[in-house]
């Protein structure tokens, strides 16, 4: 009787606009060399989440490799709460927030070795207003050019860098937001507030320096003015933390309330317009394959 490990290979056809064929051929190709039975499994949109539930109930797969990106994750580590079980990630999507966060390499063959053969950590996730954030989610003005680019026809980094131009000049009025932990309240007017588990946007813009994603805690980003100065270092990566302009708040439970409705966004998925956020840690959700 064959040893052979079971693994599960889900793939997103269509997220990032990127053809999979080839990732999928050359993972087959992978798995064959390392002796371990790989079950493809595509994504439709359509009840996915129950589809792999049953497959791993069937199959037992020791991995689940993810060839998508931050919103097939997160499925998939939804789909998998229950069971005992490593997530491997093959970046292909259009926000690969999670990828940029772990280091992940760029060439395939390197993801494929990280992903079938390496030791995991177990990842914390956040809950707000009871949806599990793996890395990012912020209200304010960020969430706006999620809105703005989720709108518009113009994809990839060009799309962004338009919205964050049309997001800007479409400027409103800041928010007064409030934010309550444990220890602490803070009343302040505000351009942003970042809910992070991480530390960087899938763009590779480092938002929250302090951030480590198995620590138990997340951090809550006040980004209290926004002009081109402050934005422009933001984009080019250097967190003005040190001015008055930026507040970090490191905590595992908060209440944030906010004035008027506010745009919300969770991992580069615009949601709504919020008053109100619970948010709280959820300490070791998923095991992550790691460099």
């Amino acid at each position: 009787m064959s040893s052979q490990k079971n693994f599960i290979l889900v793939v997103n056809p269509i997220s990032g606009d990127v053809d999979k064929t080839e990732i999928t051929e050359i993972a087959s190709g992978f798995a064959e060399s390392q002796d371990v039975n790989l079950i493809i499994f595509e994504t439709t949109g359509n009840n996915d989440e129950v589809a792999i539930q049953k497959l791993q109930e069937k199959n037992k797969a020791e991995r689940i490799i993810v060839v998508g990106g931050d919103g097939t994750i997160k499925m998939v580590a939804e789909a998998m709460k229950d069971h005992e079980v490593i997530l491997g990630i093959i970046p292909g999507g259009s926000a690969n927030g999670l990828s940029v966060d772990l280091n992940l390499p760029s060439e395939i063959e390197e993801n494929l070795i990280i992903a079938f053969q390496n030791d995991y950590m177990e990842m914390d996730m956040i809950s707000i207003n009871g949806k599990k954030s793996m890395h990012l989610s912020d209200i304010g003005i960020n969430a706006e050019l999620v809105k703005n680019y989720e709108n518009s026809n113009v994809r990839g980094k060009l799309g962004y860098a338009l919205q964050a131009i049309n997001t800007l000049t479409g400027l409103k009025e800041p928010f007064r937001a409030k934010i309550e932990t444990k220890n602490r309240t803070v009343e302040t007017e505000a351009r942003m507030v970042v809910i992070a588990n991480s530390q960087k946007y899938g763009t590779g813009v480092t938002i929250n320096p302090q951030g480590v994603m198995n620590d138990g805690k997340f951090e809550i980003v006040i980004i209290k003015n926004l002009d081109l100065i402050v934005f422009g270092k933001i984009l080019s990566g250097n967190m003005p933390i040190e001015s008055g302009d930026v507040e970090i708040i490191s905590t595992d439970k908060a209440t944030i309330t906010t004035n008027v409705p506010v745009s919300f966004q969770i991992d580069g998925e615009y949601c709504d317009e919020v008053t109100k956020l619970e948010v709280e840690i959820l300490p070791n959700q998923m095991k992550i394959a790691i460099p």
